[in-house]
């Protein structure tokens, strides 16, 4: 994936940022909710490109596909950045925050704690090594030692092919950190989404970094909204996230953040 360069912070400087939880940032979205409603939604900013922090504000393709759905919608709604952690714990309840985007793959699991939007965004996890490592695939990770976000699909997917046990597997709050750890030495690979993978690798030449895609053992998985069971926003917004893809919105911000063109035709297949 061909990934234009928009992070406006780079190297080491920016991940230290990226990893301070609780630094909170609304976006808030203009014009009022039809019935008077506002949507607190939790996000973990530290996934650049897709959320992230830069200074005080929230960026990402996240956070402009949500501004156009809402707009869509018609519903006000502010964005806050809690941490991967908080955010799953606070949407369960549902109380404090009624949805999370943050790049939250749709997964069986999940569903039954969970409900989500219609899928809204493609994509794969990755493996990140330092050039001339001898792993070449996902089953080449078995007896290295490997970075990954807790509670994500990558650390679901390595917990199959290495044991949820592994003492190699080492599990952090974000992936701001586990990427920190390979560049330390302290990991021989990070497993994370091609969009953090390919961003990172981007704005850190001099690491002499390469990403690795196994379509083998890591196949597609889509991003969806995530919110309490039964929520009601579900019915709210799944029109208007439809309306965005297919009035070409989603692909003006797609291509903005990406350089390409999207492939709405098996986002819109996607179950």
């Amino acid at each position: 994936m061909g990934i234009r360069k928009k992070w406006a912070m780079s190297g080491m400087v920016a991940l230290l940022v990226l990893a301070m939880a609780g630094c909170s940032s609304g976006n808030d979205a203009k014009g009022g909710s039809a019935d008077g409603k506002s949507l607190k939604i939790a996000t973990d900013a530290s996934y650049a490109p897709m959320e992230y922090m830069d200074t005080d504000t929230i960026k990402g393709f996240d956070i402009d596909f949500i501004k156009a759905v809402m707009a869509e919608a018609g519903i006000d709604y502010t964005v806050t950045n809690t941490g991967w952690d908080t955010m799953l714990t606070s949407v369960k309840q549902g109380t404090e925050y009624q949805a999370g985007v943050s790049s939250v793959s749709i997964t069986d699991e999940r569903k039954e704690t969970y409900d989500y939007s219609i899928p809204y965004f493609e994509s794969t996890n990755m493996i990140m090594v330092k050039e001339g490592s001898d792993i070449k695939s996902a089953l080449d990770l078995k007896g290295k030692k490997v970075a990954v976000q807790a509670a994500t699909t990558a650390d679901e997917l390595m917990s199959g092919i290495m044991g949820v046990d592994n003492g190699k597997l080492k599990r952090f709050d974000s992936n701001a950190v586990a990427l920190m750890e390979l560049n330390g030495g302290g990991a021989d690979a990070v497993v994370a989404d091609i969009a953090i993978v390919n961003e990172y690798i981007k704005n850190n030449p001099k690491e002499k970094l390469t990403g690795i895609i196994d379509k083998e053992n890591f196949g597609s998985e889509y991003y969806g909204i995530l919110y309490p069971k039964g929520s009601e926003w579900k019915a709210k917004l799944d029109p208007a996230i439809k309306k965005v893809i297919e009035n070409g919105k989603y692909a003006e911000i797609y291509k903005e953040w990406f350089g390409e063109e999207p492939d709405t035709a098996a986002l819109m297949n996607a179950k």
